[in-house]
């Protein structure tokens, strides 16, 4: 961790930092002593069986196709690795279970060998949730083998672009950390197929590149929009200067500023570019503008049910026909078709062209358009022919056959569909890969049980634990179905009553359902809980709640207050102060504001009353009397981190553990404390534990000394007789990242949810003791 300002010279790249945020070769030596704890682990052959879901992928990032043949596709994704197929769709193989990290931004095949294939690492969209990456990766051998390359201080990767004639000539868009700034984001070059790099383009440690496209009739010439961005934990981010387009025409040595006719750039941000094949003197921009385009309408609500306090003009398209010296807008599909892209065009502004029309243009965000006058007007892209299967949402990805460019690849939120005639009917391979984005994981006490899970851009979802994922299913049990609740949530099941359900839409609006009723009236919100109606109101994206271990009908839930229900659910009462820093600084503005300092994990401790909780900014409470007074017990525990999960003991009244997470900070120190005197004193836990976000502890039921863990790179167990973290990854990924995770307490089964891989069970506990 570095956390003064150096310049570092290394072979491949030149670096400096100022920030106290994890460099890349921190996380390289964190992944060495990840595999090195697999390879020593007495559980390393342990069988996790994957459970599901079978209905949803999760986020994909980028598609690749070849010209000509039907049959390969390679699909990367957010959280969930690299995948392909030989046989059009219908079986995938996972590629990077073995590198050290799931996290993909960009891939890109070399036109001149289809056998070598360059992955660029670390989401470029920065999801609140999205996990960064350690640089670049090659096959030469169709993903069977894979060699690291370099660049693991870029942080994320947005584009990358091979010489069409020569594979060793690499383009890559290095975008940066995500919540820190650092001086690795650019346009880097390699002419040795990634043995060295140079940095060919760079503003500052500000601004990094988002997109990158090549004259296809000249490699020479390429364009690069840079973007000036990063995410707060209160703020999406926020136009700033600095979003500017560039050319050079000779491959990189020099770069002019061709910005005639665009929007000044203080208030626009992520630009997509694509450039047309047929007539390469025509260029496209999706820029993300946050100009003001019309008055809020009466009563007019944001995704997120607030009210709408600005309508900006989001996804507008402008048109070069000179090569870029100067810009036409042509139209803007935000607002046209709604919703699209609004002030979310951070996460989209993607734009490809018909590699055979330069008017026939497509832009990609919440859902899809589609202009053939080059970009004056716009239809929505949806399939039009009812023998069609459904397209997900969210559109990330899109790649044209050249030769036959009614086949199309399309990547986005919900995993890899294609068509064959232009988009009238789509096929989905939602079912085949296994990358779904678990926040949470519970559970109810059905026999055999079901798990509930709060899952990335979907909603909670629920299947039965005896579901395999591929395999036919035993029709008596439940297939994972949508259930209630939103896709940032803890799921409350009543023990007593495996109907009723308390979980939340969005930043801690709670409800309660009843499962035994009809999907569209089972849940009713519960008002006092109306953040972003009521404007005093601060709930984490995932706010903590717990249904009490000693009375089902006692409901505690967390915004920046505590709040606690006697009567499950039917009234509530607050039970503590602000309970957060409440600084007036980190509070962000609309429509980027994202709510932060709240509460984020409860747990009870040995007897009614006693309860523990923790926030979003650090800080950690214990009230004995169930909320008449209050104690922090935050000192001894790193400062200003995040709080990611709390655990009292079953065995000890007076030990706590809680596990804290600096991801948002970049930072991938792992911190593990535990307290044997109600948070009095804190001694860390983490010891061998590989450096890496955690997200979860817990304890086993029936062993005082063992332990379990999650982090952004696995799942551990802990023996406090010989003080020692074990990797028990087993079958699943080196670095699959690990949110959540519980052991049924009548079934004594260790169940996870990953961030990227969908919900792993252990069936046998006895095999990790």
């Amino acid at each position: 961790m570095k956390k003064i300002a150096i310049l570092l010279l290394f072979p491949t790249f030149v670096f400096s930092q100022s920030v106290s945020f994890t460099t890349g070769r921190e996380k390289m030596e964190a992944f060495k002593k990840q595999t090195d704890l697999l390879n020593q682990s007495q559980y390393k052959n342990i069988q996790w069986r994957l459970t599901g879901p079978d209905t949803r992928s999760g986020r994909c990032t980028d598609v690749e196709g070849i010209t000509g043949n039907t049959n390969i596709i390679y699909a990367s994704f957010a959280t969930g690795g690299l995948w392909k197929t030989i046989d059009g769709g219908i079986n995938w193989l996972s590629l990077f279970d073995r590198e050290a990290t799931q996290s993909i931004g960009d891939i890109a095949l070399a036109p001149s060998n289809n056998e070598v294939l360059y992955v660029g690492t670390g989401e470029a969209n920065i999801f609140r949730a999205s996990l960064p990456g350690i640089g670049m990766y090659k096959t030469i051998d169709g993903g069977k083998t894979f060699k690291h390359l370099g660049l693991e201080n870029t942080g994320t990767i947005a584009r990358i672009l091979v010489h069409p004639l020569n594979e060793n000539i690499v383009y890559v868009a290095a975008s940066g950390n995500e919540w820190s700034y650092n001086s690795d984001r650019g346009v880097y070059l390699t002419m040795n197929g990634g043995k060295t790099w140079n940095k060919i383009l760079n503003e500052n440690e500000k601004s990094g590149c988002i997109d990158l496209v090549m004259d296809p009739s000249d490699p020479n010439t390429i364009y690069a929009s840079m973007w000036n961005r990063i995410r707060r934990r209160w703020s999406d981010p926020i136009p700033e200067e600095g979003d500017n387009i560039y050319k050079t025409t000779d491959g990189g040595l020099t770069w002019k500023v061709i910005n005639n006719g665009l929007p000044e750039t203080k208030t626009t941000g992520r630009i997509g570019l694509a450039i047309s094949k047929s007539n390469p003197n025509i260029l496209y921009a999706f820029v993300d503008d946050h100009n003001k385009k019309r008055e809020p309408r009466d009563g007019e609500t944001d995704s997120y049910e607030r009210k709408v306090q600005k309508v900006v003009i989001g996804g507008a398209i402008y048109r070069s026909s000179d090569k870029g010296a100067h810009w036409e807008k042509m139209g803007e599909v935000h607002d046209f078709f709604k919703p699209f892209s609004g002030t979310y065009g951070w996460v989209f502004s993607q734009i490809r062209v018909n590699p055979t029309n330069e008017n026939e243009v497509y832009a990609l965000g919440v859902s899809m358009g589609k202009s053939v006058d080059g970009g004056k007007t716009w239809k929505q892209f949806q399939p039009s022919d009812k023998k069609s299967e459904w397209i997900h949402g969210d559109n990330h990805a899109l790649w044209f056959d050249e030769k036959n460019p009614e086949r199309i690849i399309l990547g986005n939120d919900g995993g890899v569909s294609t068509t064959f005639d232009g988009g009238k009917i789509w096929n989905n391979f939602f079912d085949k890969i296994p990358t779904t984005q678990f926040y949470t994981v519970a559970y109810d006490m059905q026999r055999p049980f079901n798990i509930f899970g709060a899952v990335q851009d979907e909603g909670t979802m629920s299947g039965n634990e005896k579901n395999i994922f591929g395999s036919s299913q035993d029709s008596t049990l439940r297939p994972w179905i949508m259930a209630p609740g939103g896709e940032g949530t803890q799921i409350q099941v009543d023990p007593q009553n495996h109907n009723i359900v308390f979980s939340a839409s969005y930043y801690g609006r709670l409800m309660k359902s009843d499962m035994s009723q009809p999907n569209n009236t089972r849940s009713k919100k519960i008002s006092v809980f109306d953040v972003g109606r009521i404007d005093s109101l601060r709930g984490e994206w995932i706010a903590g709640t717990l249904m009490s271990k000693f009375d089902n009908k006692v409901i505690y839930h967390g915004l920046q207050h505590l709040y606690k229900s006697e009567d499950s659910g039917n009234s509530w009462k607050c039970i503590s102060d602000d309970l957060s820093h409440n600084d007036a600084t980190k509070m962000g503005v609309y429509p980027y504001l994202i709510y932060h300092q709240a509460i984020t994990t409860i747990s009870e401790g040995e007897k009614p009353g006693i309860v523990y909780i923790g926030t979003d900014d650090g800080r950690v409470w214990l009230t004995k009397n169930d909320g008449t007074n209050w104690e922090e017990i935050t000192e001894g525990l790193p400062v200003n981190k995040h709080v990611s999960k709390i655990t009292a003991s079953v065995f000890n009244p007076q030990k706590v553990y809680v596990a804290l997470n600096d991801r948002r900070q970049d930072n991938h120190t792992s911190y593990l404390y535990e307290s044997n005197n109600y948070g009095k004193t804190w001694t860390s836990i983490a010891r061998n534990l590989p450096n890496s976000p955690v997200n979860v502890i817990i304890e086993h039921p029936e062993d005082s000394k063992i332990l379990f863990c999650g982090t952004d790179m696995g799942v551990y167990m802990y023996n406090s007789k010989i003080r020692k973290w074990s990797a028990i990854n087993g079958n699943i990924p080196v670095a699959v990242s690990v949110n959540d995770m519980f052991i049924h307490p009548r079934d004594k089964k260790l169940v996870i949810g990953t961030y990227g891989r969908g919900v792993y069970v252990l069936d046998d506990l006895s095999k990790v003791k």
